[in-house]
């Protein structure tokens, strides 16, 4: 029996590699995989002129971890994962993340990885420390403040609006103190330091909230990991359920949260979908609070109308339905736009 070439690992960048890409994603297809639009580094592991395997890298979140039919039971997978950490550490990503289907739970287990929270048979979150949700929670607990009711909100604010900023008000006049969560993840048209900025002036004048930059903790339905998952509906159902069992067992405790805010959703199904996940698997440990939205020129105002106007530059339509502060943004980084 001719003896099997050694194992060669290969870094590949994802940009203007078409045709290694062609083969990664014939690999990924053959396991049942997709591929994620943000990967940006694959390590490949060939056996002679065959790739046999592949571990995606987008930033410090591990995707797209696939091996060859012939080649399972051989350990490879493992080395991928080793391959793929050493990457990531040599880029400075130490606390790496990787969600997976359930069934991949023990190979990953014995390769470093940790469950943080698992949507049923769908999908499960993995991170590369037994203690990293502990950590984070830790660092929550400098900001617990008195009280016995204690609100949170997590919000994109792409950007902040004053269908935002009425939310805030609203929940900030009815709690002894509000935690604000701004996503984090950069995949919206305004980029983190602007929304955050937008929202810290935007709230400025209340005086019992605090601002929490996001985390990777909170996770952003434009980067959940959902290449394993072929129906969208799954993928929805994996993001919101892992999303809020966070929030609920290890965020909400670290803050002494009772209760959490949401706005009215007539617009976006999925956010509608979510508010709905979010009633069943907060009730009986936080209280879900649900607050109508304001009207603008007889609509419900909204984010998107604020994007959909600033590229046509109406900026008088746009004072109508952003605070000052959020104008102010707009105005100085985007009117010269229009000269």
């Amino acid at each position: 029996m001719q003896a099997r070439p050694p194992i060669d690992f290969r870094v590949a960048e994802v940009n203007g590699n078409t045709q290694r890409l062609a083969s990664i994603r014939t690999l990924l297809a053959d396991s049942g995989l997709g591929m994620d639009h943000d990967i940006t580094t694959f390590v490949e592991a060939w056996s002679g002129n065959r790739l046999v395997g592949c571990a995606g890298l987008a930033d410090n979140v591990i995707k797209c971890v696939a091996v060859d039919e012939e080649m399972r039971g051989e350990n490879l997978s493992a080395q991928l994962l080793a391959e793929v950490e050493h990457l990531a550490l040599a880029r400075g990503h130490f606390h790496l993340f990787l969600c997976t289907r359930p069934c991949n739970r023990e190979r990953f287990q014995h390769s470093g990885f940790w469950p943080v929270a698992q949507s049923g048979n769908n999908a499960i979150l993995m991170e590369n420390t037994p203690s990293g949700i502990q950590r984070y929670c830790r660092t929550l607990q400098a900001d617990r403040m008195p009280g016995k009711r204690i609100g949170a909100i997590v919000m994109n604010a792409n950007p902040f609006t004053l269908g935002h900023r009425h939310l805030v008000e609203q929940a900030a006049q009815a709690c002894d103190w509000l935690h604000l969560f701004v996503v984090r993840e950069d995949a919206s048209f305004f980029p983190f330091a602007a929304r955050l900025k937008m929202v810290k002036a935007g709230v400025s004048h209340l005086a019992n909230v605090t601002v929490h930059e996001g985390s990777q903790y909170i996770i952003s339905r434009a980067t959940f990991p959902a290449y394993f998952l072929k129906e969208t509906g799954k993928v929805q159902q994996a993001w919101s359920e892992i999303d809020l069992l966070i929030f609920r067992n290890y965020i909400a405790p670290a803050l002494g949260i009772t209760h959490r805010f949401i706005g009215s959703e007539p617009f976006c199904d999925i956010t509608r979908q979510y508010n709905q996940t979010m009633h069943q698997l907060l009730a009986g440990v936080v209280e879900v609070v649900e607050i109508p939205r304001i009207k603008a020129t007889g609509n419900a105002i909204s984010a998107s109308e604020v994007r959909r106007l600033l590229k046509t530059h109406q900026f008088s339509r746009i004072r109508e339905i952003v605070p000052d502060t959020t104008f102010a943004h707009l105005e100085s980084h985007y009117s010269a736009e229009v000269a």
